[in-house]
């Protein structure tokens, strides 16, 4: 739509017949500008729908503009057909016909019913500004409606087959609502959406957000903020019933692993108590600590687990066997934790053995092996290390005298251990 310029004085042949020229290229588009409103695909929507909210407000409001829209047009394109007419009257018009043309072309010679007023007048450039006002609001409201109804609810529609889809798999599971919080969520999402379609239907532009400072029309974009969260909410569940999906497939697997894990902690804290009882007959004045037996609770869990499986409560066994399983390693660990604490002695003992063959061995290659006060003293740690009970303490320090005699013996001074010990 054009814009005319402001006036001036009594407006000579040459001006009227460019005024004139220039005003039927802006009735032309003016025209034009609005039938294609009148088609928008947009505008009929309006029209048919069962409008609530702001866009109901908004759409009155636009109507009313629209009409009034058409009535100046009729307006401009009538005084456009009279300065036409007095034009022709003369192929060289009088001065009084040039006076008329001025004052058609640019006093306020327009009068238009309705509006804020009774009537209104305007010239024929304010009449194309305020016509180009009008078109400018209306074709904002249009767009960003059309806007709204193009993105939004195809895109829920497609979501909520979606939700159907999970919903059926879910159903298959067990996930159901009451009785699983997967199958509440599905049930609030499902509310959501059909609230959701029905206020962008009847209210799109509640569901627009304007663009500061954009000069496109609508200048804005959709809002899908209660969408996307509805579409990450969606994709959580599916990510849960696609767990609980796995957990039917592999879960006779898991148990078995399960039932393995627990069988070796079992086992471990078996061999525990065994190696407890044999600490206690060889190892003297030594704290050993209590091993305490298999924890009653993780079977009575298992058993449920497969009861659970049974009956194909998949919802309730996929938690339960991710609980079972951490709780599983758990005991193998604290098994494992409490045979090295029952064993310790013994690895010590076993340690002290060790050092004192090695010695021994070591003054055999230097043709020590019969020395006597060597002799004497490997005999006296030998027996203090192989005897029932045995203490460490006292064992300890006949390994040590050993290895003093054997590094005097050898001429090395003391044993580099001791020397460490010391610093």
């Amino acid at each position: 739509m054009g814009v005319t310029d402001p006036a001036g004085p009594v407006m000579d042949r040459d001006e009227v017949d460019r005024a004139l020229a220039r005003l039927g290229q802006e009735h032309e588009a003016i025209e034009t500008s609005l039938l294609a409103l009148q088609d928008h695909a947009g505008r009929r929507l309006l029209e048919g729908a069962r409008l609530t909210g702001v866009t109901a407000e908004r759409w009155a409001d636009a109507e009313a503009s629209i009409t009034l829209l058409w009535a100046y047009f009729d307006a401009y394109t009538a005084a456009l057909r009279s300065a036409r007419e007095i034009r022709a009257r003369r192929r060289w018009s009088s001065r009084e016909d040039l006076a008329e043309l001025t004052a058609l072309l640019r006093d306020e010679a327009v009068t238009v019913p309705g509006g804020s007023r009774l009537s209104e007048s305007f010239s024929l450039a304010a009449l194309v500004d305020r016509m180009n006002e009008l078109y400018a609001s209306s074709l904002d409201l249009v767009v960003a409606a059309d806007a709204v109804w193009s993105a939004l609810p195809a895109r829920i529609d497609l979501l909520a087959a979606e939700l159907q889809r999970t919903r059926g798999l879910a159903h298959s599971v067990g996930v159901r609502p009451g009785e699983h919080p997967a199958g509440d969520d599905l049930e609030r999402i499902t509310r959501i959406l059909t609230k959701l379609r029905e206020d962008v239907v009847s209210d799109p532009l509640a569901f627009w957000v304007p663009t500061e400072g954009s000069s496109a029309p609508g200048g804005g974009r959709p809002d899908t903020t209660v969408y996307d969260r509805e579409a990450r909410a969606l994709e959580d569940v599916r990510r849960e019933i696609d767990a609980v999906l796995t957990v039917r497939q592999d879960a006779e697997a898991r148990l078995i692993r399960l039932r393995d894990v627990l069988s070796r902690a079992d086992r471990t804290l078996a061999e525990a108590r065994t190696a407890r009882g044999e600490v206690l007959a060889k190892i003297a004045a030594t704290e050993v600590p209590v091993v305490s037996g298999p924890p009653t609770v993780l079977q009575e869990q298992l058993a449920t687990a497969a009861d659970y499986r049974r009956q194909a409560q998949w919802h309730r066994l996929s938690p339960l066997l991710e609980s079972l399983e951490e709780k599983a390693e758990e005991e193998l660990l604290r098994a494992r934790e409490s045979l090295t604490a029952v064993t310790a002695p013994l690895a010590v003992r076993a340690e002290l053995r060790g050092r004192l063959d090695a010695y021994r061995a070591k003054v055999a290659r230097h043709g020590l092996a019969e020395d006597p006060l060597l002799v004497e003293r490997y005999d006296a740690a030998r027996r203090m290390l192989w005897s029932a009970p045995c203490d460490l303490r006292v064992a300890e320090q006949a390994v040590l005298r050993y290895q003093r005699a054997a590094a005097e013996a050898l001429g090395a001074g003391e044993p580099e251990d001791r020397k460490e010990d010391r610093s």
